[in-house]
């Protein structure tokens, strides 16, 4: 009687967890998701994927890219990038992508001032 007991109470707070916590996750991704629309609408798919790719991969930048990046704005840029990183498959890697992902920032700054 006492194990069915534990094992009602352990179920019960396994399913008081998953109430409390669902929710929370369905509005970040919400919140992620309309910053995630707010921003592409800025910026190219071309230079979108040209941008994800130098930041992710041994993409090339393209540097009329980067006008479309500075007026898609740091905040948009450093949050995008961040989405994307935060992906459970990219776990551990997160540092390197955040440092190309300035990296890739501080250049178009300086070709767009000299545009």
């Amino acid at each position: 009687m006492a194990k069915l007991s534990s094992n009602v109470i352990a179920l019960f707070i396994v399913v008081a967890l998953v109430c409390a916590f669902v929710p929370v996750l369905s509005i970040e991704e919400a919140e992620a998701k309309s910053l995630w629309d707010t921003c592409l609408v800025k910026i190219t798919p071309k230079c979108a994927l040209n941008i994800i790719a130098v930041v992710f991969g041994n993409g090339t930048l393209i540097e009329s890219c980067c006008h479309d990046l500075v007026q898609e704005g740091k905040v948009c840029h450093d949050n995008l990038i961040k989405y994307i990183a935060d992906r459970p498959s990219l776990i551990g890697r997160e540092t390197q992508y955040l440092k190309k992902r300035d990296d890739v920032w501080i250049h178009c700054v300086s070709i767009s001032k000299t545009a």
